[in-house]
This record gives structure tokens, C-alpha cells and sequence, in this order.
């Protein structure tokens, strides 16, 4: 993907001098970006530059464990020709209008900040370079810059940027479209390991999460929601919980899940939480859920099952003549899969402080897209979107869940009943099992058509999800391009909608982690028909490198089989060999191909070592954080897979409780080894918090039936 600057309004580095000590650097512009995954977006940047002529920038997106919170910083810090052990890094607020987009999904953060965040540092370094040119009257042309300090060699004179700080303020601003970038040859600090700037309080378990947040007066909220998803609020009595000392209140609100002027959580408010969680037992609430108590994991099975057995109510795509070319294939291949419905199952459940006084709300949120929430608080607050001041905490995960606000909505209307006193109002376990945005189940009737070389001639699939009016709920939806799509001659994408209760959500690499394992899986059955591995068969359907362009994205044939290519290269694939299997995927910009090796023993199937490789372009910005999110995708994509993890539903409530309802990942689990390689190519960097899972789900299921003889066409696999 290719990015550009376009500055349709007068661009601005306006500096001030904060305290006669430091200069920030304030920077407006508007990225153009080539693809949907990074639209035209309006981006700030901070920057401090102190006394001690330490630099003190400002991380403007949410941190979730990605590494955003230390990538972005390098970017600017790079371009303003800083030592690493010169910057310091603070979160900033929620502030759009400052500081552009903030978001944390996607895996958006790179494509869309590599060039403006690089701008903003260079166009620092330019007014410093201006400041100093000025100061000594010598061309701007012959001086120089190093580990925070301007060098004029000629004269063999130096002025560090803070000493240049008040100078350089004085300066009018460059034009940001057009500032110098450095050679990316020369690059010091992009490209080489940094370690989280939060990792040591994480270690010793100081506060930077939402959970964290510590008010003086604060009081604590806890939730009762009703099991079934979207039923409301008739009537409730809490005279015996408000009876409690230290009971605050107990509130009747709106999560933004069900219609406006209905009320679907009840918080119970006092001075401990653990009183709160109590005294939601003394509450007696009568519920509305008759038009969602009908709704049910059997019943959701055996409605796909005849919706599966007709034709697809919509089209999602389609090339050539599916149906034209089965007839002439050599032979035709067919299969259903099956995926549940997940849980986000984040370590930190959802919780939020708020405190409304004087007209305003202040929030403390570890939102994942906090300018949704602004929005969604303040239309439930009845207040305006300015009215609102939000908090930035480090997210303790979210995978997507966090995408959405409802705990912000909760909190701010729950301050708002009690005004001048900060609210935190915290989910238990079972309430973030049972009330998560899950990610939807869906069913798939495939068939592939083989020619007589072994090529993919045709694809058909009838995909069964939930949606309604033709359209699919949140995060059901099917990319058009869905690989293997693109590079199929003849292929027919089908659709069909049922009905849910259940609010659905993005979970990391949306539709790619249940569609790769999907796509991937049958056609390592299409492989095997053909007399192929599925390595073979996607060099074979990928054909000459070229770029094929897309609603949402270009796919490259020769990124994918460059990945592929070296995988295997990388672990030594020998064609199909018992307990090893392959997987690949394109999935939010990024290219990987990866195998998972399995061995059992007295009827045990254990994970040996998975191989990756992928490309996300010609820079891995942090390669320390970059090792650490492919393994954290890896161990996530395993744990979907093979370790039981299935949300049930029964008369249209969730049934999981904890943990042991729907288990995490241990570590005697995890795989001995895995081994990463990055590709580098000439393409602008992408990001790398997702694309990397969604390949190990098909890697696993298929070296599972090159183990055993069984193919597994549902999820969770049983590894027996």
C-alpha cells in the first residue's frame, strides 16, 4: 500500500515555550492513504522538547499491547535525529481535534501514521535547523543534526534543540507536504528493538490500567444485566440493597444495546464493589425478554442446516461461471465447515470511571475507539460531545471488544445520577462472558472444481450468518475479495441471513480467524484430490506475480507466494508428511504462511513448533514488539482452535460463567518453539497485530489430519 500527504488546508507546526523550559510542537495534516484499512484521516502530533534537552512525546493512540504506544514515537523521534535514550513518552487524551484518529484495530496504526508521524519529526528538525541557521547566519543547507543537537562542521559549532527552542518558536511553520524525510537507509532507531515503555510497572504491578483507576471519594459500580441479550427493564425493587450501608444508589441505565427510552442495566452503586456485587443480589428486577428468550445455540445449528440445504439469499461476489466450470471439471470436491460463536475473554474486564460535575463528564476509559464512545456517552448523557473529557488508560485486552463503548455509556449516565463523585463501574467475570460483542458463528457449504493439471478452476460457497433485512450483523459480514477469491477464475460467493439476539462484535482479524480456517482447511482437501500439497496448489492458483486490486485492498500473488516460498523453505517441507500441515492467509494488508508441527503420544496430540513468515513491507518499525505480536498471535489463533472455546447459548442467554466455561491458553499448552521470519519487501510498511493469526487455525486442523486421518471440519478441533 502506498501513502501520501495531501494537505488541503494551511498546514501548522505552531511551537510555544511551556514554562520557559521547553517547546512543543503541535502538527495538523490529513493523510491520503490508498486503501479503506487507512482512509483520509486528520492526524496531530506532540512533541516536547524539555531543558535537560530531553523530548518528550506523545503517544495519541490507545495502547493494548500492541506496541503503539513506543512504535509511534520512534517514527517521530527518528525524524528528528534524537537518541533513543533521549525521549520520553506520554499517553496522551482522547482528543481528536488535536490529535486526529485514535484508534487501536485493525492493525491500522502503521499504514496510516508511517508518513505523517515521520512528517511531524521532520518538519521539528527543519524549524530547529532554521532556528540554528538564523542564530550563527550560516545556510540552512550546511548544518547538520545528531542525537538532539544542531552541528554546523565548518566552524565545528553545536547547539542542542533546547538550547535552539526558543529560537526555533519564532520561526514560521514549514509546509508539512514538503518537508525533507531521511533516507530510510539511514534510519538509527526505526528498525531496532525498543522495549514497552510500560513494561517494568506492568512487572511490578503498578497502576496503568482502567481497573487501576483510584479517585479520592470514589465509588464502585456493579451491573445486573438481564441473561437473555436485549431484554429491558420493566420494573425492579432495591429497597433492600439501598437498606446496605454504604449503598449509594442504584440506577437504571442504557448500554446503547437496545432501543433508546429503554433501560437494559442496572448498576448498584456504593463506597466498595464488593459491597456493590453484593447488594445486586438484594435487587429484584422484572424483565421484558420475550422476544429474545427464544434463541439458542441448537436452535441457530439445525436453522443453518436447512438454510444450507437452498440457495444463498444474497450474493456476495462473483467471476466467471461457477457453475459452468464445475461441469467440465475433473473433479469436484465439496465439504461444510463450522465455526462458533467467541468471547473476547480479555484479562481485564470492561470497567470505566466517570465523574460529571459542573456540566462536564470526565471519563477514564481503556477504549479501543474512544471517540465512538465520546459520541455514544454524551447522546446518552444529553450532553455534547465537547462536554466530554476522556482518559486514556493502557487497555489490559480487548481484541476487538473494546471497539465498542457500552461500559463508557454506562459509566457516564451513572455519574451523571450522582453528581460530583467518581464512579467506576467494573464487570465481573461472568458478566464480561455472558454480555461481551461476540464474534458471530457461521456455516459453510463449499465446492471446488479441480482441472486436469491440478489447477482450482471454480470455488462455490453458501455461507450461513447472522444478519437481518439482507444485511449482516456486526462483524458477520464476508469480504467480497475473501481469499482464495481473487485468484479463482470462476467462483460464486453466496450468503444467507438468520436472526439473533446476541450483540456481535469484532474479534482480532475480524472474519479473516474464522475464514481462513475456512477456505484454508477445504482447500487442503482440494489438494489432496488434485495429488498436491496445499503449498503447490496455492503457487498453482496464484500463477505469475502481479497485483490485483480490490474494494478494500490490492492483493500481490508474489508477496503470498513469497511467504509461502520461504515458510517452507524455513522449516524444510517436504510435500505432505505425517503431523505437519500449512496454512496461509492475506488478511489486513499483511501477507503469512505458516506450519505447525504436531507429534502424539499415548493418545495425546501435542503442538511441537509452528514456522511463520510473513511481509508487512520493507520496515518491521520494532522487531522486538514485532516477534512478540506473531507469537501472541499464534498462542491466540491455537487457543481459538484446540482448546475448547465455544460460547453457548441457551433460551437466549450466554451460559459461560469463568474460565472453566471457556478456557484460556496455558502455558504447557503453548508450542515449544515458534520461529518467525519477516520478509523484507519494497512496499510501505502495514501493521501486524492481526494478520499474522488467522493462518495457524488451518495450519493446525491440517496437520491434525495428516496426524490422525480425520478431518476436523468444525471448531473447536479435538486433539485426540
Amino acid at each position: 500500500m502506498s501513502a501520501s500527504i495531501a494537505i488541503n488546508r494551511r498546514s501548522f507546526l505552531a511551537a510555544s515555550v511551556a514554562g520557559g523550559t521547553a517547546l512543543a510542537f503541535d502538527a495538523s495534516l490529513v493523510l491520503a492513504a490508498a486503501t479503506a484499512d487507512a482512509p483520509a484521516q486528520v492526524l496531530n502530533a506532540f512533541v516536547r522538547i524539555n531543558a535537560e534537552n530531553t523530548v518528550t512525546i506523545g503517544a495519541k493512540n490507545p495502547e493494548i499491547g500492541q506496541g503503539v504506544k513506543v512504535m509511534l514515537p520512534m517514527l517521530i523521534a527518528e525524524e528528528m535525529d534524537l537518541a533513543w535514550e533521549q525521549v520520553r513518552i506520554e499517553q496522551t487524551d482522547a482528543d481528536e481535534k488535536r490529535f486526529g484518529v485514535q484508534t487501536a484495530g485493525g492493525s491500522t496504526a502503521t499504514p496510516r501514521n508511517w508518513l505523517p508521524m515521520r512528517q511531524v519529526g521532520a518538519a521539528a528538525r527543519q524549524m530547529l535547523i532554521a532556528a540554528a541557521a538564523s542564530t550563527w547566519g550560516v545556510a540552512a543547507e550546511s548544518l547538520s543534526t545528531a542525537r538532539g543537537a544542531v552541528v554546523h562542521k565548518p566552524s565545528g559549532r553545536s547547539a542542542t534543540y533546547a538550547a535552539l527552542a526558543k529560537a526555533a518558536a519564532a520561526l514560521p511553520a514549514p509546509d508539512l507536504a514538503s518537508v525533507k524525510l531521511k533516507d530510510e537507509k539511514t534510519f538509527s532507531i526505526v528498525g531496532t528493538s525498543k522495549p514497552g515503555v510500560d513494561v517494568a510497572k506492568i512487572v511490578k504491578g503498578e497502576p496503568l490500567f482502567g481497573i487501576d483507576t483510584r479517585l479520592p471519594g470514589l465509588l464502585h459500580g456493579a451491573i445486573i444485566k438481564c441473561p437473555a441479550h436485549g431484554g429491558t427493564v420493566i420494573s425492579f425493587d432495591d429497597s433492600a440493597a439501598k437498606a446496605i450501608a454504604g449503598v449509594a444508589a442504584v440506577v437504571a441505565v442504557n448500554s446503547g444495546f437496545v432501543p433508546e427510552g429503554k433501560n437494559d442495566t442496572i448498576v448498584i452503586v456504593a463506597d466498595s464493589w464488593w459491597k456493590a456485587s453484593k447488594a445486586r443480589e438484594k435487587v429484584s428486577v422484572k424483565w421484558d425478554d420475550s422476544a429474545v428468550s427464544g434463541f439458542s445455540t441448537e436452535g441457530y445449528e439445525a436453522q443453518a442446516a436447512k438454510i444450507l440445504a437452498g440457495a444463498p439469499q444474497t450474493s456476495a461476489f462473483t467471476a466467471g461461471d461457477a457453475d459452468a466450470a464445475m461441469m467440465k471439471a475433473a473433479k469436484v470436491v465439496s465439504a461444510e465447515y463450522a465455526y462458533p460463536f467467541l468471547a473476547h475473554a480479555s484479562l481485564e474486564p470492561q470497567n470505566c470511571t466517570a465523574r460529571f460535575e459542573a456540566g462536564k463528564l470526565e471519563l477514564w476509559a481503556p477504549s479501543q475507539a474512544p471517540a465512538n464512545g465520546r459520541a455514544e456517552t454524551a447522546r446518552f448523557c444529553g450532553l455534547t460531545p465537547d462536554d466530554l473529557t476522556i482518559h486514556l488508560t493502557r487497555i489490559g485486552g480487548g481484541f476487538g471488544r473494546r471497539l465498542l463503548n457500552d461500559y463508557m455509556v454506562i459509566a457516564g449516565q451513572v455519574a451523571k445520577a450522582v453528581p460530583g463523585k467518581p464512579v467506576k463501574v467494573l464487570f465481573d467475570r461472568t458478566d464480561d462472558l455472558r454480555h461481551d460483542f461476540y464474534r458471530p458463528a457461521g456455516w459453510h457449504k463449499l465446492a471446488a472444481g479441480i482441472g486436469p493439471d491440478g489447477s482450482l478452476l471454480a470455488l462455490k460457497n453458501h455461507f450461513a450468518t447472522f444478519g437481518s433485512d439482507g444485511k449482516p450483523a456486526r462483524a458477520a459480514q464476508m469480504n467480497p475479495a475473501e481469499f482464495p477469491a481473487p485468484v479463482v477464475p470462476n467462483v460464486d460467493l453466496g450468503v444467507s441471513y438468520m436472526a439473533t439476539n446476541l450483540a456481535t462484535g469484532w474479534l482480532r482479524a475480524p472474519s479473516s480467524n474464522a475464514m481462513a480456517f475456512v477456505f484454508q482447511s477445504f482447500l487442503d482437501e482440494v489438494a489432496l484430490a488434485a495429488g498436491l500439497d496445499l503449498p503447490e496448489l496455492m503457487r498453482r492458483t496464484l500463477g505469475d506475480a502481479r497485483e490485483i486490486p480490490g474494494e478494500r485492498a490490492k492483493f500481490h500473488t508474489g508477496r503470498a507466494r513469497g511467504v509461502i516460498d520461504a515458510v517452507c523453505a524455513t522449516a524444510g517441507w517436504k510435500g505432505r508428511q505425517k503431523g505437519r500441515g500449512f496454512g496461509f492467509y492475506f488478511s489486513h494488508l499483511g501477507y503469512f504462511a505458516e506450519i505447525v508441527d504436531l507429534s502424539q503420544k499415548n493418545g495425546a496430540v501435542t503442538v511441537d513448533k509452528v514456522w511463520v513468515a510473513g511481509d508487512i513491507g520493507a520496515h518491521v518499525i520494532n522487531p522486538l514488539n514485532a516477534l512478540n505480536q506473531a507469537h501472541g498471535c499464534v498462542i491466540e489463533g491455537l487457543g481459538q482452535a484446540m482448546i475448547g472455546q465455544k460460547m453457548v447459548q441457551d433460551a437466549g442467554a450466554m451460559t459461560a460463567e469463568n474460565f472453566g466455561d471457556f478456557p484460556l491458553m496455558r502455558i504447557d499448552a503453548v508450542p515449544r518453539g515458534i520461529a518467525v521470519e519477516f520478509l523484507e519487501t519494497p512496499f510501505p510498511p502495514t501493521g501486524l497485530g492481526e494478520p499474522a493469526l488467522p493462518p495457524v487455525l488451518p495450519a493446525l486442523a491440517n496437520a491434525l489430519y495428516s496426524l490422525t486421518g480425520k478431518r476436523q471440519r468444525s471448531l473447536p478441533l479435538t486433539l485426540t
